[in-house]
Parts: structure tokens; sequence; C-alpha cells
């Protein structure tokens, strides 16, 4: 059997080389004591693993060892990385762990039992010569107050995949983030509470965060279909603020679609006494990964969606 610590094969390294070329030209570098790099990406059923350097058509789960190499190489670009469909089963996870090396480390939740949870976790994996764990680390719970008194139903009301809050530090400034993957549901008018109720959470939280000058920022995948829509509308209505750069039609988040805009990340930028992120937002894009990784395989892209992902990776530059 394969491991992942052998040494590839040389169509795979060659492969991997202009992966590397390629985020060269495009992720900004990491630079001591001046930027930050912060990125979510949601990696389809990111489980299971086939130990093969390729795996053939009738191996399941497809994702294999060359698939991981990539997905090692784009995380490595950042210093903390919101996950989401990670699941029950981390062996994917533990190998791309393998490839970053000891420097690197990680926290998540424990599975989202039930239909709608899709047996997944969210998790945070992070470059720990950048970042580190600064205490607070918490699944997010609608307050009673919210909703109806608690009887029959209350459990109903909470977030199906509770939204994941970690707390971390880098060059002594300490930042929150919380990561979420919205439901979604039979149509989008399904995805609207929860929506609503998420983004007055995060106000209410970070209004009382931000007196302790705590940056707050949200990022995941939201499930929002497009710009302008109603979901965005939402999720916007108490305040958060996106970037331009990510709201960029060029920016999209589907490797299948173009017009949806799934993904986000988000802060509170008030120009009032509401909360307000200290840092200096610099630049942000998608890393559009389908022309690069495992590009001597000829693949389509639904077979490339469950080897590497069916969303791009979305992130964001600060100056610290």
């Amino acid at each position: 059997m394969n491991s992942i610590h052998d040494i590839p094969p040389s169509d795979v390294q060659d492969n991997l080389n202009v992966l590397k070329a390629d985020l060269d030209s495009k992720i900004p570098s990491k630079k001591l004591d001046k930027n930050l790099l912060i990125a979510t990406w949601n990696i389809r059923a990111f489980g299971n693993l086939t130990r093969k350097w390729n795996s053939d058509d009738d191996d399941s789960p497809k994702r294999d060892l060359h698939s991981v190499l990539c997905i090692a190489e784009i995380i490595s670009r950042f210093d903390v990385i919101a996950l989401q469909e990670v699941k029950d089963n981390i062996r994917a996870l533990r190998d791309t762990l393998k490839v970053l090396g000891k420097n690197w480390s990680f926290i998540l939740t424990d599975v989202n039992k039930g239909k709608v949870g899709n047996g997944e976790r969210m998790a945070y994996l992070f470059d720990t010569r950048r970042v580190h764990l600064s205490g607070l680390a918490g699944e997010l719970v609608v307050p009673e107050e919210w909703g109806e008194n608690i009887g029959e139903h209350a459990l109903s009301k909470q977030f199906v995949r509770s939204p994941y809050a970690v707390s971390f530090r880098s060059n002594q400034h300490t930042f929150i983030l919380v990561t979420l993957h919205i439901l979604y549901g039979k149509n989008p008018q399904s995805r609207i509470e929860e929506l609503r109720g998420i983004a007055k959470w995060l106000y209410s939280w970070a209004g009382s965060l931000n007196a302790y000058h705590q940056d707050f920022i949200a990022l995941g995948d939201f499930n929002i279909d497009a710009r302008g829509d109603l979901l965005e509308e939402t999720f916007l209505s108490e305040a958060l603020y996106i970037p331009p750069q990510l709201q960029n039609k060029d920016v999209t988040r589907s490797i299948f679609n173009t017009t949806k805009f799934y993904d986000q990340i988000a802060w509170f930028n008030s120009q009032g006494k509401g909360p307000k992120l200290s840092m200096e937002f610099l630049s942000g894009g998608n890393y559009d990964f389908v022309p690069y990784a495992l590009a001597n395989r000829q693949l389509t892209k639904q077979s490339l969606s469950w080897l590497i992902s069916d969303h791009y990776k979305l992130w964001v530059e600060f100056k610290v």
C-alpha cells in the first residue's frame, strides 16, 4: 500500500511543480510581521482516502494521494483556513496534515448527526509559525429569547450545522473566526431563516467582543446563489461587510457555475458605534485550481470535484 510519505511518481511531482508555480504567481507570499492570510474552503466530502497515487474508476473514495498533495499545497499558502465538509472519517485530513508538517495544527468539531447534518464537521487548519490558538472555541447556539419557550420542538430551532467560533492570535493581535455551512434545503427560501438568525447572532456577539478589541470575521459556505438576491440581502441585513474584491463577478465560488456565490468572507465595518474590524484589508480573491491540480490526468470537472473540490478556495489578506 502506498503512503503519503513515499516519494511520488515523476508525473505527480511534475504536476505539483506546475501547481506551485501558479500559486506563487497568484497568492501573496507570507511576510513575517507584515500580513495575515485567511481562507475558507469547502472541500467536497473531505473524508476517506484511497491510498493510491492515481485512483481508478472503480475505487471508492475517488480522492487519492495525488489529490492530497495538491490540497496540502494550496492550504500551505495561508495562515489559517476554515474547512467545511470534513467528514466523520478524517483519513484525508490526517494525511494532509502529514504533508503540511510539524508546524501545522488543527481544531475541529464533532460530527453533525442527523440527515441534514450530513455527517459533517467544521475545522480550522493553521500554521503555528504564524498564528496560535488564543483560548476561545465553541459552537454558536440560538438564545432562547429569540424563539419560543423551550418545548417539544425547541431543538429544531438550532442551526442545522452549528457555526464554529475559534479565536487566534497573530503578532499579539487577537481575531475570532466563525465558520459556517448553511443548510442548502429544498429551495432558497428555506435558507433565509437560518441566514437571518446567524447574521443577528453575529452582530450581537461582535458588538460585545469589539469592546475588547478583538476582531471578528465570518467565513464559510453560506449557500448564497447570486449577487443581490434575497439570500445575500438577508445575510447582509445586520451590517456585515463583504469587500469589493470578493464581490467582483469574476471571483466565483463554484467550479461548475460562474453565477453562484456560495462562499463568503465578511466582517463588520460600522461607520458609527457598531462593531468594526481593526485590521486593514489588503487584498482577496478565489483560487482556481481547475487548470492546474491533477491537470496531467485529463479529468472531467465532475471527477475533479470528488478528488479536489467543487468549490474554489476564497481568501483575504490583512495587514498586521
